[in-house]
């Protein structure tokens, strides 16, 4: 069950996810293309994605993940385990009639495309997975990989964390990210009562240093065709999480490097990631 307005991307839905209830885009018509944020993102991040797609003929389903946007923002932090997520982007594609998608994941979501692909591999066309790789990767980091990743271990001191990343007017926050993506967006919808919270539940859900210690799970080989991309500008991630990814992909591999773009490449080269994704996903 849906409930539908219009905006100016298309359709904007309210959808039933695995006990949420989602802020939904809904443009064009063809192929299902299902785009996925991350942190600190909402839908509005795939702006200069949207058109292009549904132009190339592609139905473009571009949901605010659980927590963000104006998407429902449970307290619990369990809540927030990734694989909710994937559970909320079936219960999307089911309420939609959308039997199979073309997914596209960036920074969390693409751990959630990741791990769709891979866990219900009969609703997944081809996987397109942006700056994370597949999540196996985290084992054995490298010490460059955990020093770039510092901001995680600050993000699971409840509380703290929150009170560090907003003085003075979002100093810490502003450093962390660079001043790279949609920085004055970010800050006045995390300025929501709750929603900086329930942004950095993601990470105490998914990321918590304890996980480390517990034994490697095993998930099936994505056999989607699938595309790794990974931005020579990124202050979070670095290239060998991705290009391993192909360890853990059966079907096509194909990996791209975009220069001179940081973590966001939807916003700073949208014009060469447009072009890979139309040629990719049609």
């Amino acid at each position: 069950m849906t409930r539908t307005t219009s905006t100016f991307d298309g359709v904007m839905r309210r959808v039933a996810g695995d006990g949420v209830e989602l802020a939904v885009t809904d443009t064009g018509d063809g192929q299902a293309v299902l785009l996925l944020h991350g942190f600190p993102d909402s839908s509005h991040v795939w702006r200069h994605q949207v058109a292009p797609l549904a132009d190339a003929g592609m139905r473009v389903i571009a949901p605010d993940l659980r927590g963000f946007g104006a998407s429902d923002r449970p307290e619990p932090v369990e809540e927030y385990g990734v694989m909710r997520s994937v559970a909320d982007m079936l219960a999307v594609l089911d309420a939609l009639g959308i039997e199979r998608a073309c997914v596209v994941g960036h920074d969390f979501g693409a751990v959630v495309a990741w791990l769709l692909a891979a866990t219900a591999p009969d609703r997944v066309d081809r996987l397109v997975a942006m700056s994370v790789g597949h999540p196996a990767t985290r084992h054995g980091r490298t010490i460059q990989q955990r020093e770039k990743a510092w901001y995680q271990l600050l993000f699971q001191f409840t509380g703290v964390a929150e009170e560090l990343v907003t003085r003075e007017d979002w100093k810490l926050f502003r450093e962390v990210l660079r001043d790279d993506g949609d920085i004055d967006r970010y800050v006045a919808d995390l300025s929501r009562p709750g929603a900086l919270t329930a942004g950095l539940n993601w990470y105490r859900a998914d990321l918590s240093p304890h996980r480390e210690l517990e034994e490697r799970s095993r998930l099936p080989s994505v056999v989607a065709p699938s595309l790794g991309l990974w931005s020579s500008g990124d202050h979070f991630l670095t290239e060998d999480g991705m290009t391993r990814s192909a360890e853990f992909v059966s079907g096509p591999w194909r990996y791209e490097r975009i220069e001179n773009a940081s973590h966001w490449m939807q916003l700073d080269a949208p014009d060469r990631l447009n072009e890979l994704l139309v040629t990719f996903l049609s």
